[in-house]
């Protein structure tokens, strides 16, 4: 019997691998701060989970946040919003908006797609959801910064759409390490929590 490869049916959601967001002279600081220890190892694990998807023709969706420069699309019913419109951050065409270098989308991968949007659920407003039925996958592996915002919203919001989700723990971060903990804590009754070794059992390196 011809068994599926490994990661057959699922697709990975990078989620947030902006400059803005994981770059030291970044704007934005509700997944590192600028001085994070935890950046090198974070991003170390981005890079393994976007070739262990790579290696097995997993699709991959890149989801950007971004806005005008002007600031007039952003809604400003709450403080991260007012915050993002205050600082400029992620204005589109700006360094900020753009992918942190070793994360980005590979151009020429017919399997890798990048879908922007502008509140915290990438599903909100976006092509995410279209995307995924055209791929006909069931099953996501989630991962992004931060933990307790774009993955969180993402991760609920999926389930209640019928899919399976796991989190690659260890490719998200929160500024605050114990918030970080707190959201995947709150994740794990809904999804697969999966941290490296248990990302090496289900998706090894080729």
């Amino acid at each position: 019997m011809n068994r599926p490869p490994p990661g057959a049916g699922t697709a990975l959601l990078a989620l947030h691998y902006q400059n803005d967001v994981l770059h030291p002279e970044g704007k934005i600081r509700v997944g590192l701060a600028a001085d994070s220890p935890t950046r090198d190892r974070l991003v170390a694990a981005a890079e393994a989970l976007l070739n262990r998807a790579r290696a097995r023709a997993m699709p991959i969706v890149h989801v950007r946040v971004a806005y005008r420069e002007d600031g007039a699309d952003i809604i400003t019913n709450a403080p991260i919003f007012r915050n993002v419109a205050k600082i400029g951050a992620v204005q589109e065409g700006s360094w900020g908006a753009q992918f942190y270098s070793s994360l980005a989308p590979m151009v020429d991968n017919g399997r890798e797609f990048v879908v922007k949007h502008s509140r915290i659920n990438a599903f909100f407003g976006s092509q995410l959801e279209e995307i995924l039925r055209v791929l006909g996958v069931s099953r996501l592996l989630v991962a992004g910064v931060a933990t307790h915002s774009v993955v969180e919203s993402t991760v609920r919001h999926a389930v209640d759409m019928g899919f399976e989700a796991s989190v690659a723990a260890d490719a998200c971060s929160a500024a605050d390490p114990a918030v970080h903990r707190a959201s995947l804590h709150s994740m794990s009754l809904i999804a697969q929590i999966l941290d490296t070794e248990a990302l090496e059992r289900s998706y090894p390196l080729a």
